[in-house]
């Protein structure tokens, strides 16, 4: 499922070349994708995207909005003389640019949703006020504000669940998904079946500033293509040359060298660690 990088990408990328472009039509092939709405977004002009949690969020200026829910393989693609992108078996909603332009969603499993909305009820929208504060990584927004260090900490303080599940609950954290999440406890030492409340504040604060390192880092090679992931442009990003721990099952630990990386499944979650680094032992919490 792309992650708060995977989205800031796609999410910046449309702030770059669709802003201006007017939307003559909608053609709709999955209508359980995009059920209602379409007829108050044609002739509207986009005016900018924002991005809540892993949600993306197109402003026109007719006072109306759509919202991308991508899942867990949606794409939402450019295309236009630069980039001339073409639909595919999976592209299910085409929208219709002027200047010859076109905006793709693409989803193989079908899972993603767009929804209009009036642009001043988004934020009101109860997926988006459910969302728990945002690392302050990017120019997106949590429910409930940018996750300080002492709101990381409360929120850590006040749950028993395994670390690695806590940093999925977007109600509590939004935006960490399973690629980022695996890598931050990883860089930090912590066993991913920590409860969340027994770590140290020097454990806090480490995990803190790894969660928010390798999402700047996700960010930064315009996140993770080990799937469906690509960007607005229909490239692929670059995050999954640079793994610390997700997807390196039988790898040597690149940091201790003395044991490979194992996975296995933590609440139906793919989950990757190394036993040296990030060791264990129930009886000392």
């Amino acid at each position: 499922m792309p992650e708060l990088p995977e989205v800031e990408t796609i999410k910046n990328q449309l702030g770059k070349y669709l802003v201006g472009h007017k939307i003559e039509d909608i053609e709709i092939r999955v209508p359980k994708i995009f059920p209602s709405g379409k007829e108050k977004l044609i002739g509207g002009k986009i005016k900018g995207t924002r991005r809540f949690g892993k949600v993306l969020v197109v402003d026109l200026d007719n006072g109306y909005s759509f919202l991308i829910h991508l899942k867990l393989t949606g794409q939402v693609v450019f295309s236009n003389s630069k980039f001339p992108n073409l639909p595919n078996k999976f592209t299910h909603v085409i929208f219709s640019l002027d200047k010859g332009a076109k905006l793709f969603f693409n989803d193989s499993r079908k899972f993603g949703r767009i929804k209009v909305e009036k642009t001043t009820e988004v934020e009101k929208e109860s997926f988006i006020k459910k969302l728990g504060p945002e690392p302050p990584v990017a120019q997106g927004s949590g429910g409930q504000g940018p996750l300080t260090l002492d709101k990381f900490k409360d929120v850590l303080s006040k749950s028993s669940r395994p670390i690695k599940i806590l940093l999925l609950d977007q109600e509590k954290i939004s935006g960490v998904g399973n690629i980022y999440d695996n890598d931050a406890l990883w860089l930090a030492r912590i066993n991913p079946k920590r409860p969340a409340k027994s770590l140290t504040a020097k454990e806090q604060k480490d995990l803190y500033k790894a969660v928010l390192y390798v999402l700047k880092e996700g960010i930064k090679y315009q996140g993770a293509s080990d799937q469906w992931y690509i960007t607005a442009e229909g490239k692929k990003g670059k995050y999954q040359e640079h793994f610390l721990t997700y997807g390196q099952e039988g790898k040597l630990c690149q940091r201790c060298k003395k044991e490979k990386i194992k996975k296995f499944f933590l609440g139906s979650r793919g989950t990757y660690f190394c036993p040296n680094c990030q060791r264990w032992s129930k009886k000392s919490d």
